[in-house]
């Protein structure tokens, strides 16, 4: 989302405010948490910080494969309820497509399966390099992906070898908190140490300072906006930050019409946009954007006019100094509701509502995290490619395109450089939601790990047995 220099600070606030195995037996859990969930960030740290020193000292890494696939049972199991409470807190999005979110992290998320060794035996010894654990995290979630975010990132870094602090976001503490008491309990159940996974009970800036201060805490991580993402660079402490997208989608005149409107359709509408990788404005050359727009209509989408448009973009942006920010109370609403709001009854089927625009407009340059996707004819391939640019600014996030024009398709990906270029196919898929490849919901486009795994949050260490080695030959 583009952010003004004055309301930075606003949003950082936002954002930011066993069975027994091998005589391990569970550590005590202390009387100051509640499954994880402390009133102080200080303790959770402390408490954090214990529990990593047992994890990579006490259990083996078939003891986190073992606790790892009891998460995803016990994750499994409460799916639905998850997905319900977190669409009843945070007001945004669509309650069976979070249950399929939940499910694809759930699943989807590599444990110690990615946490490869790779060895090298010469004439001069034997090297191996593994991929150690940082220690405790510091982890920083957002509203739109809240529990699916503490699923992703607790199997993710715990298979590293880490504890996790988590700092969620405000606006879903009570779901965040029900969700890491669920998994914190099964890794007790099933013989991890207490507080591997803990987290302050009320949220806020305070305990983000203390988290970034505290030298326990090796690395940060973010998944959010890019004012939090910054806001941790500026920390000094080593981050991995997942910062805000505006994926473009470029249809060409050579693509596959019916394909591009379906998948176009599912991507868009799915959980009410608010995914940062979900295409947000489609360029689409002249010769077929009548075919296109009429094959959205046809999938269920609604096309706004002229002036339905203008009154959507009175309430949904709010304008300042010339320039368009996202009005918050709208994100993640249904299409339906904004139809209602200028007098359009009787669609509540509608998931998805599609307008067309000059390349300039809000609804293109803004991420808006709403169902509502902006269609800008232009004459060429070349200039499409200039507006989904200018459009994209820079994130680097993720971007897609529909096309039998292999050159076409490889000149896109060569300019845009998203971390996920999805190529005829909604861009879900690119995220291992109905496509190929893992799971995440903590895309690290800003720094540069791309689609996270357990190797995302580790350290390379090398060690070396020289003179020889165990060489037989």
């Amino acid at each position: 989302m583009e952010i003004g220099v004055k309301e930075i600070e606003m949003i950082v606030r936002e954002v930011l405010a066993g069975i027994e195995s091998k005589g391990v037996k569970p550590s005590y859990v202390s009387p100051q948490s509640e499954n994880g969930v402390f009133e102080r960030v200080e303790d959770a740290i402390e408490a954090a910080h214990a529990a990593q020193r047992q994890w990579t000292e006490r259990y083996r890494v078939e003891d986190r494969r073992r606790i790892i696939e009891a998460l995803r049972v016990t994750a499994k199991s409460h799916a639905e309820t998850l997905a319900k409470m977190v669409w009843e807190e945070t007001g945004m999005g669509r309650f069976e497509d979070k249950i399929q979110k939940h499910i694809a992290v759930i699943e989807g998320t590599p444990g110690v399966e990615c946490l490869t060794t790779d060895a090298i035996s010469g004439d001069e010894g034997l090297m191996i390099e593994e991929y150690a654990p940082f220690g405790v995290i510091g982890a920083i979630t957002p509203s739109t992906n809240p529990t699916e975010t503490i699923i992703n990132n607790t199997i993710s870094m715990i298979a590293g070898g880490n504890s996790v602090v988590f700092n969620v976001h405000p606006g879903a503490k009570r779901s965040c908190a029900h969700c890491l008491k669920i998994l914190h309990q099964a890794i007790v159940e099933n013989g991890g140490p207490a507080n591997l996974i803990t987290m302050q009970r009320e949220p806020d800036m305070e305990a983000v300072g203390k988290l970034t201060a505290d030298p326990r805490i090796r690395l940060m991580v973010g998944t959010g906006g890019m004012p939090m993402v910054n806001a941790l660079l500026r920390s000094g402490k080593k981050t991995i930050g997942a910062g805000a997208g505006n994926p473009p989608v470029i249809v060409d005149d050579t693509a596959d019409i019916d394909l591009a409107a379906r998948e176009i359709y599912r991507g868009a509408s799915f959980d009410n946009n608010i995914l940062c990788l979900a295409e947000k404005e489609v360029f689409v050359m002249e010769r077929v954007a009548d075919e296109l727009v009429n094959k959205l209509v046809r999938e269920g989408a609604y096309l706004l006019n002229s002036m339905e448009l203008s009154e959507i973009l009175k309430f949904a942006m709010a304008e300042k100094n010339g320039s368009y920010e996202v009005n918050k109370k709208w994100v993640g609403k249904d299409a339906a509701l904004f139809l209602e709001a200028i007098g359009v009854t009787g669609r509540k089927d509608v998931r998805l509502l599609i307008c067309e625009t000059d390349k300039d407009h809000p609804f293109v340059m803004v991420e808006q995290l709403m169902p509502i996707l902006p269609i800008v004819r232009l004459r060429t391939f070349e200039e499409c490619v200039e507006a989904a640019v200018a459009a994209e600014s820079g994130n680097r996030h993720t971007a897609s395109m529909f096309s039998r024009n292999v050159e076409n398709m490889t000149k896109f990906g060569k300019i845009i450089e998203t971390t996920i270029f999805t190529k005829n196919g909604s861009t879900l898929k690119g995220a291992g939601i109905g496509g190929e490849g893992h799971t995440t919901m903590t895309i690290a486009g800003p720094t540069g790990e791309g689609l996270t795994c357990a190797r995302s949050f580790t350290r390379r260490r090398r060690c070396m047995l020289a003179e020889g080695g165990l060489r037989i030959i």
